[in-house]
């Protein structure tokens, strides 16, 4: 506010001593210091007068004249702006008490601080002076300058009482009417306000004035129209500050009258408190816009209303979720909605916006919190909303879409009020989907049995039938699985299921299992009447088939069910060739036989059996006599597969054939060589007999007891006692007796440390520990069997061993196992156990060189499932994160991608949007990142790990209320993950940071 009235100048009444003529010349010359100085002061030369003045004082001793010395000498000083002008002036009233200037004085300082316009200190010296000595024009004068600077200093009920007083004063009535008008202003009280503004209105110093207060005032007192009116007038002569406000009533007026197109201009220009909007400017041109169906532009300024609590925010947030939604940006809309409807400033507003948050929530999936859990808490908040039937459907279907089956299970069995039978036989089998596809076996059966106890839809009760039976099967109880496929195929759903295209293959692999091979022929024979775009499971139902009619000696039907999967050249090619091959050898046809082993030989040089073809075309040479060929056979397979398990029989064998030809020297040679290289092994017992006999036949009984005795397996003395020992453990063993089996093996490996049969008990008990759960007891066991040269339990107990250790996470121990198990497995499972598992430990420690290397191995094996691919994918994906090769890591998720289940799948998802963001393609990030929130909400770690991202995507769009909204939201859920928590805590302070700075400054 500006100072309006007319200043005017101070008179300065000077008394002195009574000057006579008579005085004389030297008396007269003694004043000449102080009336030079007087002259000075009145010319206001105040620093010049107030060395005078100090000169007087001191060249006179007379009293009036050192006391009007001191009372100008203060004077200057203040005037001056000395720091101790006050203080001279207060010693000027102490020390001169008698003086008449007392109240002059005080009234001067106060004076002359009010035309400085230092106010406060003005009052001071008001209140010091005495107003019943003053003359009426002095009094005006003290009470307008004094209400006045009472005026600024903000006390309007002491200004208002000594303006009043000056309400007829010829010269400051009128400024005392305008600033009377202006205290009841301030104070609403409008019609006073204009009692006083009338007065003085037709007054040109304050009529341009008075039009802003006066717009202002119709539009507080609702008359809109005429505030309007008011200000356009005010406009043209108003300055810049004015010009806003009067702007903002026009913008404001116009708003009221709901003529929203009329009030944008307006609005726009009004520049804020100190260049500062708050959040009602913002709504009111929010709503504006969004009345014009600008959306937008509303979206635009409701989102800069940050940290709103009232009222304004609740409406801003709720119209911005409806420009969202005119706008199809779901996901934004929820934010918003979710907002308005945690405000109760209004309630139908927090009900519409809360029924707006349920059903986006369902339509688009919530990031914070389950949809089931959202409805639910709607309904019961509104149990009377006319939307509660609509909502109780979208509950009931928000369980299966969530994908969240987990939570809606335990929402399920406790919310009696909404449970609903054919929802809980659904998530009850997806629930057992889920846990099945983790490998936890028991538990997906017991969620089938679940869903089977609810058989509301017939379609998911043969479904879970299915996979009830596919789980036992997992648990190796066979007869069960068998029961629950045939249960499938007698349900009339069964043929408009997914799972119908299998049953047959895995009824087949049921019977199979069962050692009901006629049967599992005839099932695998129906699969493969069907459609073959199954290219694995055609293949391997061949194959089955084949095994099948192979084992109940149909070798010719067995022979073109291997030829089926031969032409097909897939997985387990080699295995059908040699299959076939031995298969002539069933049906007389060694000629044949032989003809194939050695076309297989040639073809399949990489293969895994190999040793085998090798093998038994060594053995059909000996069947038909080709002795030569034979031991040429042998030799091969002893050269090229040193670890072999079949390289201690193939020595045996070449023994035998010596001995069988008399050929008693090279005969004894190979025996030996059996018993030095392969010692308690079968072959080297059974190298010991024959080399017995030999010895016996040769009557060298003492050449053979001599070497028997260097022999620390053999026992002369005790095999009776050796072998029927082990064979009482064995034969509990084969009977299921486990208490007993393990109790005989024990006797047997204390009994006889070196016995003949220490290999097959030491294995034998160690799997029965293993069975029992007494992984600790059996891994001496399989240590020993381990230890000893290649033999039949060799590979069977490095897989088992090295599952013990994976399980203890005894990692070193491990990877010397897996090493070993990769190396000499003969079956492709137990090679790609290794595999994948020497991946995953070298991962754990951190090894990502090695881990990759083996993860590639895994990729490159078409052998591998899907869930092997994703471990070996997600680890080459993790590796590359960790060590910044970001392009194959992106290389690597979208691979994963395709094949991932779970929560891979989630992780592949946010990476997937997390490479998107860094290309700056922030609605196609935060497209996939919807993906985790309806559908892999149960993966929390990444579900707010990609709340996080999407924070950073609306943010970097400009969404700014949605991005910090949702950190906000999200944050308590972070807690339990500290990575996240601190992530999510700085980016929101950055935000907040960054938006409060840039709000400082709007241009509209």
């Amino acid at each position: 506010m500006q100072n309006f009235f007319c200043k005017t100048s101070l008179v300065i009444l000077i008394g002195t001593a009574s000057i006579h003529a008579q005085k004389t010349a030297i008396y007269t010359h003694e004043l000449k210091d102080f009336y030079r100085g007087v002259e000075l002061y009145q010319e206001k030369q105040y620093q010049s007068a107030l060395e005078l003045f100090r000169m007087a004082n001191a060249s006179t001793d007379q009293y009036e004249i050192q006391s009007d010395c001191a009372y100008y000498i203060a004077n200057c000083a203040i005037r001056l702006g000395q720091p101790n002008g006050d203080v001279l002036m207060e010693n000027f009233i102490t020390n001169y008490p008698t003086s008449a200037k007392h109240n002059q004085a005080y009234l001067e300082v106060a004076h002359f601080y009010f035309e400085e316009n230092q106010f406060s200190k003005a009052l001071e010296w008001f209140e010091k002076t005495n107003e019943s000595n003053l003359t009426v024009d002095e009094r005006d004068k003290f009470n307008f300058q004094k209400g006045y600077a009472y005026f600024h200093t903000k006390e309007g009920d002491a200004a208002k009482s000594h303006l009043l007083k000056v309400i007829n004063s010829s010269q400051y009535g009128a400024q005392a009417k305008f600033y009377l008008g202006f205290i009841s202003y301030e104070g609403d009280n409008f019609t006073e306000a204009n009692q006083y503004f009338d007065q003085v209105g037709d007054q040109d110093n304050y009529k341009d004035k008075m039009s802003y207060y006066k717009a202002d005032m119709s539009f507080k007192l609702g008359n809109f129209e005429k505030a309007i009116a008011l200000s356009q007038m005010a406009l043209s002569k108003a300055n810049a500050l004015e010009k806003s406000e009067l702007n903002k009533i026009i913008g404001e007026s116009y708003f009221n009258l709901k003529k929203y197109e009329e009030s944008i201009p307006f609005l726009k220009l009004y520049k804020g408190k100190k260049g500062k909007w708050n959040n009602t400017d913002f709504y009111m041109l929010g709503y504006a816009h969004y009345q014009q169906k600008d959306y937008e532009n509303a979206i635009s300024q409701f989102n800069k209303i940050i940290d709103g609590a009232d009222l304004v925010a609740q409406n801003a947030y709720y119209h911005l979720g409806e420009s969202y939604l005119n706008t199809l940006q779901k996901p934004q809309a929820l934010n918003a909605f979710k907002n308005a409807s945690e405000m109760d400033f209004d309630a139908k507003i927090q009900e519409d916006a809360g029924l707006n948050y349920a059903k986006l929530s369902y339509e688009i999936g919530n990031p914070y919190q389950s949809v089931p859990d959202v409805l639910t808490h709607f309904l019961k908040k509104y149990p009377n909303s006319p939307s509660k039937q609509a909502l109780e459907s979208l509950l009931i279907n928000s369980y299966i879409t969530s994908r969240n089956y987990k939570e809606a299970l335990v929402l399920l069995e406790k919310n009696n009020s909404f449970q609903n039978k054919v929802a809980y036989q659904k998530v009850t089998f997806y629930r057992g989907m889920e846990i099945y596809t983790d490998g936890d076996y028991q538990q997906a059966l017991a969620m089938f049995k679940k869903s089977l106890n609810e058989p509301r839809d017939p379609k998911f009760t043969a479904r879970a039938l299915f996979w009830k039976g596919e789980t036992e099967f997992g648990l190796d109880n066979f007869k069960e699985s068998l029961l629950s496929f045939k249960q499938f195929l007698g349900s009339e759903e069964a043929k408009s299921t997914p799972e119908f295209k299998n049953i047959h293959y895995n009824v087949g692999y049921a019977y199979f299992k069962l050692k009901d091979y006629d049967q599992a022929a005839i099932s695998f024979q129906s699969f493969l009447a069907g459609s073959k775009s199954d290219k694995i499971r055609t293949n391997d139902a061949y194959l089955r088939m084949a095994d099948s009619y192979f084992v109940t000696a149909k070798y010719w039907p067995a022979m073109e069910a291997y030829n089926k999967a031969i032409e097909m050249n897939g997985v387990d090619a080699d295995y059908a060739a040699f299959q076939k091959a031995i298969s002539y050898g069933f049906v007389s046809r060694n000629d044949k036989k032989i003809e194939d082993l050695n076309t297989f030989i040639k073809r399949f040089t990489k293969s895994q059996y190999l040793d085998d073809a090798l093998f038994e075309l060594g053995n059909t040479y000996t069947n038909q006599g080709n002795d030569n060929l034979a031991i040429k056979t042998y030799d091969a397979l002893i050269q090229e597969f040193k670890n072999s398990s079949f390289t201690a029989r193939a020595i045996l064998r070449q023994g035998l054939i010596y001995y069988n030809a008399n050929q008693s020297d090279l005969a004894i040679q190979k025996l030996k060589k059996v018993v030095s290289d392969f010692p308690r092994t079968p072959e080297s017992v059974e190298a010991v007999a024959t080399a017995r006999q030999i010895y016996v036949d040769k009557g060298q009984v003492d050449i053979y007891a001599s070497w028997a005795k260097t022999l620390d397996f053999i026992e002369i003395t005790d095999n009776e006692i050796d072998q029927i020992t082990y064979e009482s453990a064995e034969k509990m063993y084969l009977q299921n007796n486990t208490k007993g089996a393990v109790s005989g093996f024990s006797t047997y490996l204390s009994q006889f440390p070196k016995g003949s049969q220490i290999l097959k008990a030491s294995f034998y008990l160690a799997q029965l520990y293993f069975a029992d759960g007494l992984e600790n007891n059996a891994i001496e066991h399989y240590e020993f069997v381990i230890a000893q040269n290649r033999n039949e339990f060799t590979e069977q107990a490095l897989a088992r061993l090295s599952e013990i250790y994976l399980k203890k996470k005894d990692f070193s121990h491990a990877i010397t196992v897996l090493k070993r198990l990769e190396q000499e497995a003969d079956f492709p499972q137990n090679k790609i156990f290794a595999q994948s598992n020497l991946m995953k430990v070298y991962y754990e420690q951190q090894d990502f060189q090695n881990s990759v290397q083996y993860a590639d191995l895994v990729l490159a094996n078409s052998k591998m499932d899907d869930r092997v691919r994703s471990d070996a994918q997600i680890i080459v994906a993790r590796a590359a994160i960790k060590t910044g090769n970001e392009a194959k890591a992106k290389e690597s998720y979208l691979k994963l991608l395709t094949i991932a289940q779970g929560e891979l799948a989630a992780e592949a998802i946010y990476y997937d949007a997390y490479f998107k963001n860094k290309e700056g393609k922030f609605d196609a990030s935060n497209e996939a990142l919807q993906k985790i929130i309806k559908e892999y909400s149960g993966y929390k770690y990444f579900l707010l790990k990609g709340l996080i991202l999407m924070s950073k995507n609306s943010y970097a769009a400009q969404d700014f209320h949605s991005a910090i909204h949702l950190l906000e939201n999200i944050m308590p859920n972070t807690v339990e993950f500290q990575d996240l928590n601190e992530e999510a805590a700085a980016i929101l302070q950055a935000f907040k940071t960054e938006q409060a700075q840039q709000n400082v400054d709007i241009k509209n």
